[in-house]
C-alpha cells in the first residue's frame, strides 16, 4: 500500500502504511468491518485525513509507479534507499498502470486516519531525519517516490497520489510520495512546496520562491489550506516533521528565555515593580516576588506612618530603595521574554499603565513628604506652644507675690511673648500672644486690683513702662490707662503711711506722686492731705494738752521735717504751724522732765530750747530752769519748786563773792531768783590745808586784801539759796569739780561769801 521512507536505514522495513486503515479514534461505520490498524511500533504519531471513500486495502493505486521507476525531480546521483525492493520486484499489491481501478468503497465514517513512523533501529549510525542539521535554502534530501503517496481522493473516489491536492479534473497527483500541491495542470509537486507556475512540481524539501504547498489536499472537500513547510534537511517519505517541544517562551512567566526578546515589555514589568506594588511580578504571575514586594511596602507604611517630624530614618529608606531596584532589575531580566497570560490589546497598554504607575511611588513621596513637612510644621508649632505655656506658667505662679520678688519671672514671660508674636507672627502661639498679654497684665495689676497700694505701686511702674522696653506693635495700648491707677496708688500708699510711726515711705510716696503726676488731682489731695495731718498733730504742742509733751513733739518735729521736704507741694502753712507747736512742746517737755526730777534731761531740753529759739521770751525762763535743774542734780532739794518764769519785788541784799582759787569758778544759785557768775582765776591765791596749813595754821580764806581777790556781788531776795561752785580746773582742782551749799538770805543783811580750794598736800 505504501514504501518505505527514504531514510537509508536498512536494519529494519518499516511496516507498510496503509491509508484505508482508520487511526485511533476513528471507528469504521456500522455497516463496514473495522479496518486494521497499523502495526505496532515506536515512533511519531501524524494525524492525516483519509480521502474520501478510500479504496479496498488490497487495490493497487491507479498511479502506483514501479519500484524501480525513479522519482520525479530526483537529485542526480543521490543513493536509493538501501531496504528499497528491487527495480525488477513488483509488490504484492502492485496494478498495472493500465489496470482499471476497482470499484472504490464506500466512504469512511471518520475524517481522519492516522499511521506511525518506525523508530530508528538501535545502534543505527548517523542521526534521524527530524535531527538532520538545518540547511539553509531547503532540504538537500529527495524527495522519495512511492506509490499511494499521502493525498486525499478527489470527489471522484480515485485515491490521490499525492500530498496535495487533486486538480480540476478529479485526477490525483500523480508523482509518487509527493508532498506539494498539484499544479493547475494536474500535476503533482515532487517537493514540499508547490508546484511553480510552469506546473512543475518543487524539487527539495525547501520552501519554494512562491510560498508553501497548496494546503492538505486543496482540491477536495478537506482541503485544511496551505501545507507546513518541512523541518530543515528532512528527507523522510511518508512522514511529517517532528512538532517542536514547546512553544516559545513557554512556561510560568516566560522561564527559560525561549521566547522572542521583547525589550518594552522587559521595561514596562521593570517599571510595574518600581510602582512598590509588585505588579511587574503579577503580570508575570510570580507570586513570591510579589509577596516580597508587598511585604516590603507593608514595612514601610508600618514604619513611615503616621508621619512624624523626624521621617523615615535613612537606612530604612536606602534598605526599601534597594529591594524595589533589585525587584525592577528581576523583573526586567523575566519580562525580557516572556509570554504574557493577557491578549495584544492589553499587552500594548502595560507600558504606557507602567510609566503611569510610577506615579504611585512618587505621589506616596510627595505626599509623605507634605506630611512630614506638615509633621515637623506641627511639631515647630507645638514648641512654640510650649513654650508659651511655660511663659503662662511663670506668670500663674507669681500672680499676687510681691514684685520685687516675681519681677525676673515676669521679665521673662514678658521676652518670651514679644519673641513669639515677632519671630513667629504667623505661628498659633503668636495668635494667643495679644491674650496672654492681656493675662499678664491681668495677673501684674492685681495688688492694685485688691487695693493694696503699696504693694501696687512697683507693678504699675513696671506696666506703665513697657512701652519703652516692649515693640509698640505686640504691646499695642495695654499701657495707656495705668497713669491714673499709678497717681491713685502713690497717694493711697502715702495716706495710709502717714499714720505710721515712720513717715519715710509716706513722703517717698508722695514725692514721686508730685513728681510724676503734677497736674494730678492727687497732687492736692495730698496737700490737704498732709497739711491737715501735720496740725492735727501739733495741736496738743499748741494748746498745752499734751499729755507727753516730749513724745508728742518728737513726733510732730518727724512729721513737720518729712512734710517739709516734700517737692512740688504748697504746704508752708502746716510747716509753720508745727514749728510753734514743736517750741512750746520744747519748753513743756524741759518743765516736765524738772517736775519729773530728770534733771539732766531738763537741763538738755532747756539748753537746746535756748539755743534753738534765743529771741523767744521763754527763753530767760528756759536757762533758770536749766541752773536750778543743774544745782538740784547735786543737792535734789534744790529741785523742790520750779524757778518762777517772773522776777520778786521787795528789798535785796548783797552779797559779795570772792575766788581765793588758783582757776575761775562759776556759782550757781536757786532760791527766789535763779542765776550763775562767773569769777576768774586768783594767780597769787593756794590751796588751803596740808603744806599751807603747816606752815600757816592761822592762814583764812580770804583774809589777805581785799583788791586780791576777784569778787562779785549778788542782789538777792530774802529766802533760802542753794548755791553750787563748779570749778573750771587747773592747779590742784579737778574740772567739773563741784560743791554745794545752802544759806538763808535775810533782810537787812549783808553776806559775803569766799571760795577756794582745799587739798591734802
Amino acid at each position: 500500500m505504501g514504501e518505505d521512507p527514504n531514510d537509508a536505514r536498512p536494519e529494519h522495513a518499516p511496516p507498510k502504511l496503509d491509508l484505508n486503515k482508520p487511526g485511533p479514534g476513528d471507528e469504521p461505520p456500522a455497516d463496514r468491518p473495522p479496518a486494521d490498524r497499523p502495526p505496532a511500533g515506536s515512533g511519531e504519531t501524524v494525524m492525516i485525513r483519509p480521502a474520501r471513500g478510500g479504496a479496498p486495502r488490497d487495490a493497487t493505486p491507479a498511479d502506483a509507479v514501479p519500484a524501480d521507476a525513479a522519482p520525479r525531480d530526483a537529485v542526480p546521483g543521490e543513493a536509493a534507499p538501501a531496504d528499497a525492493p528491487p527495480g525488477d520486484a513488483t509488490p504484492a499489491d502492485a496494478v498495472p498502470a493500465d489496470a482499471a481501478p476497482r470499484d472504490p468503497a464506500p466512504p469512511q465514517a471518520t475524517p481522519t486516519g492516522s499511521f506511525r513512523l518506525p523508530a530508528p533501529a538501535p545502534g543505527a549510525g548517523g542521526t534521524a531525519p527530524w535531527e538532520a542539521p538545518p540547511q539553509n535554502g531547503g532540504s538537500t534530501g529527495t524527495a522519495a517516490s512511492a506509490a499511494g503517496s499521502f493525498g486525499p481522493a478527489d470527489p471522484s473516489g480515485t485515491s490521490g497520489s499525492g500530498f496535495g491536492p487533486a486538480d480540476s479534473s478529479g485526477t490525483a497527483a500523480s508523482a509518487a510520495g509527493s508532498f506539494g500541491p498539484a499544479d493547475p495542470s494536474g500535476a503533482s509537486g515532487s517537493g514540499f512546496g508547490p508546484a511553480d507556475s510552469s506546473g512543475t512540481a518543487g524539487s527539495g524539501f525547501g520552501p519554494p520562491s512562491g510560498g508553501f504547498g497548496g494546503g492538505f489536499g486543496a482540491g477536495g472537500p478537506y482541503g485544511h489550506g496551505q501545507a507546513p513547510a518541512a523541518a530543515p534537511g528532512w528527507a523522510g517519505a511518508g512522514t511529517l516533521p517532528p512538532p517542536p517541544s514547546a512553544p516559545p517562551g513557554s512556561g510560568p512567566g516566560g522561564g527559560g528565555g525561549q521566547g522572542e526578546s521583547r525589550p518594552l515589555q522587559a521595561v514596562a514589568v521593570g517599571l510595574l515593580n518600581l510602582s512598590c506594588l509588585g505588579l511587574g511580578y503579577v503580570l508575570l504571575r510570580q507570586w513570591i516576588g510579589a509577596a516580597v514586594c508587598w511585604a516590603a511596602t507593608a514595612a514601610l507604611l508600618l514604619l513611615a506612618l503616621p508621619a512624624d517630624a523626624d521621617g523615615v530614618p535613612l537606612g530604612v529608606l536606602v534598605g526599601y530603595g534597594a529591594v524595589l531596584l533589585a525587584a525592577a532589575a528581576d523583573g526586567a531580566r523575566r519580562g525580557l521574554r516572556a509570554s504574557l497570560s493577557v491578549g495584544a490589546a492589553a499587552r500594548r497598554l502595560v507600558l504606557p499603565l507602567a510609566v503611569v504607575l510610577l506615579a504611585v511611588p512618587a505621589g506616596g513621596a510627595v505626599a509623605y513628604g507634605s506630611a512630614r513637612d506638615d509633621a515637623r510644621e506641627e511639631a515647630f508649632q507645638q514648641s512654640l506652644l510650649a513654650r508659651l505655656a511655660t511663659a503662662d506658667a511663670l506668670v500663674k505662679a507669681k500672680e499676687g507675690s510681691r514684685f520685687e520678688l516675681a519681677e525676673s519671672d515676669y521679665t521673662t514671660a514678658l521676652d518670651t511673648y514679644e519673641k513669639l508674636a515677632l519671630d513667629h507672627p504667623g505661628s498659633r502661639a503668636a495668635k494667643l500672644v495679644p491674650e496672654r498679654l492681656d493675662a499678664y497684665v491681668t495677673s501684674v495689676s492685681k495688688a492694685y486690683t485688691d487695693k493694696k497700694y503699696c504693694d501696687a505701686v512697683d507693678p504699675l511702674k513696671h506696666l506703665r513702662g513697657l512701652p519703652d522696653t516692649v515693640d509698640a506693635k505686640v504691646l499695642g495700648d495695654r499701657a495707656d490707662g495705668f497713669d491714673e491707677p499709678l497717681a491713685q496708688s502713690l497717694y493711697e500708699c502715702g495716706a495710709g503711711e502717714l499714720g505710721r510711726e515712720s513717715t519715710a515711705a509716706a513722703h517717698e510716696a508722695f514725692t514721686e506722686l508730685a513728681a510724676t503726676f503734677p497736674e494730678s488731682v492727687y497732687v492736692g489731695r495730698t496737700e490737704k492731705l498732709v497739711g491737715d495731718g501735720l496740725r492735727k498733730a501739733a495741736a496738743p504742742l499748741s494748746d498745752g494738752s499734751a499729755s507727753d509733751p516730749c513724745a508728742t513733739t518728737e513726733e510732730v518735729r518727724t512729721q513737720r521735717s518729712g512734710v517739709a521736704g516734700l517737692k512740688g507741694y504748697e504746704l508752708s502753712g502746716p510747716v509753720a504751724d508745727a514749728d510753734r507747736a514743736i517750741q512750746k512742746g520744747v519748753f513743756s517737755c524741759g518743765t516736765k522732765q524738772f517736775r519729773d526730777e530728770e534733771y539732766s534731761d531738763a537741763v538738755k531740753t532747756m539748753d537746746q530750747y535756748a539755743k534753738d529759739y534765743p529771741k523767744s521770751p521763754q527763753t530767760a525762763h528756759a536757762r533758770t530752769i536749766s541752773i536750778a535743774a543743774q544745782i538740784a542734780d547735786h543737792e535734789p532739794a534744790a529741785g523742790k519748786k520750779l524757778p518762777s518764769a517772773t522776777v520778786p519785788g521787795g528789798s535785796r541784799m548783797p552779797m559779795v563773792v570772792s575766788n581765793d582759787g588758783k582757776d575761775a569758778v562759776e556759782l550757781l544759785y536757786t532760791g527766789p531768783v535763779t542765776g550763775k557768775i562767773t569769777l576768774r582765776a586768783c594767780g597769787t591765791c593756794t590751796n588751803y590745808g596740808g603744806i599751807r596749813g603747816a606752815v600757816d595754821p592761822d592762814a583764812k580764806p580770804c583774809g589777805g586784801a581785799s583788791s586780791k581777790y576777784p569778787k562779785a556781788t549778788l542782789q538777792l531776795p530774802a529766802g533760802t539759796y542753794h548755791f553750787l561752785q563748779r570749778r573750771a580746773g587747773g592747779g590742784f582742782a579737778v574740772a567739773g569739780e563741784t560743791k554745794s551749799s545752802k544759806a538763808e538770805i535775810e533782810p537787812g543783811y549783808t553776806y559775803t561769801n569766799c571760795l577756794y580750794v582745799t587739798s591734802g598736800l
